[in-house]
């Protein structure tokens, strides 16, 4: 299954620091780990002793292949270790996630802080991985004693407790933003330029000279004021020369009424008659 926004015509970026599942308990959130990972560009995928073993066929394989959502790439290279120290062992550096405070003395530190300072050296050739533990209980503190420092999320604290998947989509957010920049996937097509102060002015002028005819500015007093506040409502909008037209035109058809070709076919049809 694949989402819209799925565009197979895009070189689609890997690498990044080593997704680390310890004893994920189902497939199936294995398989969101996977698409959380490729919106991301992270493609090292590591499972630890999954509960229900790594599922190649049958209903739990198409439950983590469905979930995936176009990233079964992630799963089919997914990488399955009986220990944490055969699955970090090649690490140079290693976070582990967790909302409890463990009493081990490690630094602790934000997903927007800790992504960073992986980006930056992992550029300098270090090799980094990010450790969760299973969906219910979380990393064990032996586990915890593993890493080098930890990750925790700025959460309700009534209400820590994260999906597995949406914690390794929101570490994945801050690593895509620390390794990419912050730059817009896209931007709003430019279809017209901002109109210049002579258009501007010509529709004011004619937008006021209508009003005025119909008794808008009353009274005579508060015209000026009242013309300066019609003004700023529209340089506020920041108007392209598109805008200015067809608002023009707009007010256009209301101040003359219908088109003269709609009024004949108007008339035209009431020539004919009823319909039998």
């Amino acid at each position: 299954m694949v989402g819209a926004g799925t565009d197979r015509t895009k070189i689609s970026r890997g690498g990044g620091p080593a997704i680390v599942l310890v004893r994920p308990q189902l497939a199936v959130n294995i398989g969101m780990c996977a698409r959380a990972m490729a919106n991301f560009g992270l493609s090292d995928l590591r499972l630890v002793s999954p509960r229900e073993g790594w599922p190649r066929t049958g209903s739990l394989r198409k439950g983590a292949y469905a979930a995936a959502a176009g990233a079964v790439h992630l799963l089919e290279g997914a990488k399955l270790y009986d220990t944490l120290a055969e699955a970090v062992a090649d690490l140079n550096f290693v976070w582990a996630t967790t909302a409890r405070e463990r009493g081990q003395g490690k630094r602790v530190e934000l997903p927007g802080n800790a992504m960073p300072e992986s980006a930056a050296r992992m550029a300098a050739g270090e090799r980094h991985g990010i450790m969760f533990g299973p969906e219910r209980t979380g990393l064990e503190n032996d586990e915890v004693a593993t890493a080098d420092a930890i990750i925790t999320f700025p959460v309700n604290p009534a209400y820590a407790s994260l999906n597995l998947a949406q914690a390794v989509l929101l570490t994945g957010y801050e690593w895509n933003r620390a390794a990419t920049g912050e730059t817009l996937p896209f931007q709003a097509p430019d279809y017209s330029p901002r109109a210049n102060r002579e258009m501007v002015l010509s529709f004011f002028d004619y937008l006021e000279g209508e009003l005025d005819k119909n008794g808008f500015f009353r009274p005579p007093g508060k015209a000026p004021v009242m013309r300066r506040n019609l003004r700023n409502i529209f340089h506020r909008m920041e108007m392209t020369e598109q805008d200015v037209r067809t608002l023009r035109g707009a007010l256009v058809r209301l101040v003359e009424g219908p088109r003269k070709e709609a009024k004949t076919r108007k008339k035209a049809k009431k020539a004919e008659g009823p319909e039998a």
